[in-house]
């Protein structure tokens, strides 16, 4: 029952794609977006994750736009509770970064600072699997 959960939340995030900021193809992205370290207690750089911004009213749901260090977007990303996901709870009209969605991943987070409680990680990759590897690999994500 689960899996198709996540199915259906990823088909609905992955589809819907209003435009959330004027320009935020390159880093910074402007608008209402604040590097993490001034919202949150996370690393300047999380692993596999590179640059992170978010708008401070979106936190801890996000979105989170991830950039490479060449400052191109590469990912947005959400978290969502396990509590409030066994819960059934609902995430409508979450906001996108706008960026055409080349494939998602989603993976389990015990919890870490300003969001402890475990949850997922639901990423939007704006770049193919191979680059995504290959920035990992290099640590192009920092």
């Amino acid at each position: 029952m689960k899996k198709q959960y996540f199915l259906a939340l990823f088909g609905a995030i992955a589809f819907y794609c209003p435009v959330a900021v004027a320009d935020i193809a390159k880093e910074p992205p402007g608008g209402d977006y604040v590097p993490i370290p001034k919202t949150l207690m996370l690393p300047d750089f999380p692993p596999k994750m590179g640059t992170l911004y978010v708008d401070r009213k979106t936190v801890p749901v996000g979105p989170y736009l991830a950039y490479d260090h060449s400052g191109k977007l590469v990912a947005t990303l959400y978290m969502l509770s396990m509590k409030d996901m066994d819960a059934h709870k609902k995430y409508e009209d979450l906001p996108t970064s706008g960026a055409p969605v080349d494939h998602v991943d989603l993976f389990f987070n015990a919890g870490h600072p300003d969001m402890e409680i475990p949850h997922y990680h639901f990423v939007l990759w704006h770049i193919p699997r191979a680059e995504q590897l290959d920035l990992e690999r290099t640590a192009g994500m920092r």
